[in-house]
């Protein structure tokens, strides 16, 4: 008799004015009519809450771990099974403020319901991660990001938002700052190795992607792809407000801004990013959204470290590089033949 599959529902129960909450019971009646024997666990204040709850669930032997929450809950469970050498599948059901790796995936934003239906699709991505080694309190410091990494004088608001503002007002929240802080963009000398050499002079912004999505703005990388097993780097190197606003109407454009002289906008592997020669100031690392820790900070991308549900339908075919079907394929086959020498080694 088959082994039933097992699914681990981690929800955060206040995010999206507590949407998840009162959908808690559907989505787990969802999932266990594709086969899941589902449980659920509600995430608390506690430092790592779902982080630690995504661990001890897939060291636990679950197929499938779904995240519920915004980005920053399906961070933490990623940071909980990237880690590991076995890691489960994972599944997302969006209720945040942004919604960045959703819109990556076509998830349904701000419908827990439907988002669970997608699972029944089973269509996956095998999805880069990105992984930060950093130092945050003085100390080595080792983290893993699913969408951005950024540092300048924007990246910097999420810090300066508070919470129940970004639950109340959403991503207008986040736009309001921006407008405020736009004056006082700083222009930093900074040092940034990449794959095709080594950048040095003065950004008002990093961006390092992994997704096409950042801050609900879908353009800033147009070509983006989910499994290549690269970053996007975009470094601007302006701090005229002007310009800026400028280069934000080319992203606006469909993406106009990449070929601009003020942006550096490269491919690459791995990134290290450090404070130029003469600079006294901190440079913070962002990763989705909250803080990372401070520059020098080295970044890799796992490829196809975890594999997502996803709408497949509706992402671009030029944003997917692997055929997880034909791989699904690769591998039964493969079993299949150690299923066969085993045989013939018995007989």
């Amino acid at each position: 008799m088959e082994k039933r599959k097992r699914a681990r529902l981690i929800y955060n129960p206040t995010s999206g004015q507590e949407i998840m909450k009162r959908n808690v019971a559907e989505v787990l009646n969802i999932l266990e009519s594709y086969g899941y024997e589902t449980s659920a666990f509600q995430t608390t204040p506690a430092k790592d809450s779902a982080k630690d709850e995504a661990t001890r669930a897939a060291k636990a032997g679950f197929n499938l771990i779904i995240a519920a929450g915004g980005d920053g809950t399906i961070n933490e469970v990623v940071n909980g099974i990237a880690p590991l050498k076995k890691r489960p599948k994972m599944a997302i059901i969006p209720t945040g403020t942004t919604n960045d790796y959703a819109r990556a995936l076509k998830v349904p934003r701000g419908n827990p319901v439907e988002a669970a239906k997608l699972i029944g699709k089973n269509q996956t991505i095998l999805m880069d991660i990105g992984m930060a080694k950093t130092k945050k309190d003085g100390q080595d410091f080792q983290t893993y990001f699913i969408n951005i990494a950024a540092a300048g004088t924007l990246t910097e608001l999420t810090y300066s938002v508070p919470s129940q503002l970004k639950t109340t007002f959403g991503y207008l929240a986040y736009v309001v700052k921006g407008a405020e802080l736009l004056p006082q963009v700083k222009f930093r000398p900074v040092r940034v190795k990449h794959d095709k050499g080594v950048f040095e002079g003065k950004v008002s912004m990093i961006f390092v992607a992994l997704t096409n999505s950042i801050g609900g703005f879908e353009q800033i990388v147009p070509d983006a792809k989910l499994d290549d097993g690269r970053f996007t780097l975009i470094m601007v190197k302006t701090g005229n407000l002007f310009e800026i606003l400028h280069l934000l109407r080319l992203v606006l454009d469909g993406g106009k801004h990449i070929e601009h002289k003020h942006v550096e906008y490269i491919k690459t592997k791995k990134i290290k990013i450090e404070a130029g020669e003469g600079s006294s100031e901190r440079l913070l690392l962002n990763l989705d959204g909250e803080y990372g820790g401070d520059a020098p900070v080295k970044l890799s991308n796992l490829a196809n470290h975890i594999e997502f549900f996803a709408d497949t339908d509706k992402i671009s075919s030029h944003a997917i590089t692997i055929d997880t079907d034909a791989l699904r394929l690769e591998e039964m086959a493969k079993l299949f033949a150690e299923e066969v020498t085993h045989l013939e080694d018995s007989i």
